[in-house]
């Protein structure tokens, strides 16, 4: 890391973690936010090089006393650096610089980085925070959402080719949702099994959300599920029952900003639940997905939520934000 003693008087310390490949930051840009950033804070810069690198940062800075640790880069950066920050006062602030940038958009951050920038400088010293719930899924926390079936094997391939990803954005994600559902779904499409308490239901996917949305469509909330808030302790799925012939419908229903997906005959929900159970059918895998980031392929998953585990800076309180 490399240290920058540029403070404004500030007695807050920040670490800016910084992706070098976000799709929305080129060198200039990222040079004037951080020279806006040290104006104000002791900043350190610190860039990823390699995946898990911003979870040994954001600990490394929780162990050296950091007040303040800034993502510059997408949710895959924000969900490894929420990782080490959980359980810690050490508050998060996701600058937008990847393709779709939802929690920053759900905490109420500008979509564009310059605006999320100056929004973070007008706040009062010291930054004031407040604290939301974390996800899990398995050993691996998430932000606001996670997966497993179409969504999740959709994940995998789209991380598999990052330029096409950086350069289609959510267009690769979309077509490549109907390759998957087409080439391993259309016949025989491998099953899962939902569970809660007693519930229990057999689907071909399910979407965990922890926060308002599921992800984005450009600026368009994709809603799998309805009423659910960052801070109230609790997950909501929604599961995609066996068979894909209803996926038309279902797509327009995610995309509608009018009709809602849980209402429809295809799905079936579990709202405001303390956990979930999902497992694969007999002898097979399945992918996982947490915050958009392929996790692994399970015979089983363990969805959970962590209640206030994360500090993140109230934008609320600063001048001329809806509140």
């Amino acid at each position: 890391m490399r240290q920058r003693r540029e403070s404004g008087g500030s007695a807050t310390r920040l670490l800016a973690i910084v992706n070098p490949h976000a799709s929305a930051v080129d060198r200039e840009l990222r040079g004037l936010v951080l020279a806006a950033l040290a104006s104000r804070y002791g900043v350190t810069v610190a860039d990823t090089s390699h995946s898990g690198h911003a979870t040994d940062l954001a600990r490394a800075a929780v162990q050296d006393g950091i007040d303040l640790v800034v993502t510059v880069g997408g949710d895959g950066t924000v969900n490894e650096a929420a990782g080490a920050l959980a359980g810690t006062d050490t508050a998060l602030y996701p600058l937008p610089g990847g393709s779709q940038n939802v929690y920053a958009k759900q905490l109420g951050i500008p979509a564009d980085i310059v605006e999320a920038t100056a929004l973070l400088l007008r706040l009062d010293d010291p930054v004031p925070t407040r604290r939301v719930d974390l996800g899990t899924v398995n050993d691996r926390v998430f932000a606001f959402c996670a997966g497993a079936g179409i969504d999740a094997d959709t994940v995998e391939i789209v991380e598999a080719t990052p330029e096409r990803k950086a350069r289609w954005r959510e267009w690769y994600y979309m077509a490549t949702v109907g390759q998957v559902a087409a080439r391993r779904y259309l016949r025989r499409p491998p099953e899962i099994t939902v569970s809660s308490g007693e519930h229990s239901v057999r689907g071909i996917t399910v979407l965990v959300q922890n926060g308002p949305s599921y992800t984005y469509a450009g600026d368009r909330p994709i809603e799998a599920c309805p009423d659910v808030a960052l801070d109230d302790g609790r997950l909501s799925a929604a599961v995609l029952l066996k068979g894909i012939a209803g996926l038309p419908t279902v797509a327009l229903r995610l995309y509608s900003r009018r009709l809602a997906a849980e209402r429809h005959r295809g799905i079936e929900g579990f709202d405001h639940v303390a956990s979930l159970t999902v497992r694969a059918g007999e002898g097979a895998t399945m992918a996982i997905q947490a915050d958009g980031d392929f996790v692994g392929r399970y015979e089983a998953a363990s969805f959970g939520v962590l209640p206030g585990a994360l500090a993140v800076v109230d934008v609320r309180q600063a001048d001329g934000v809806t509140r």
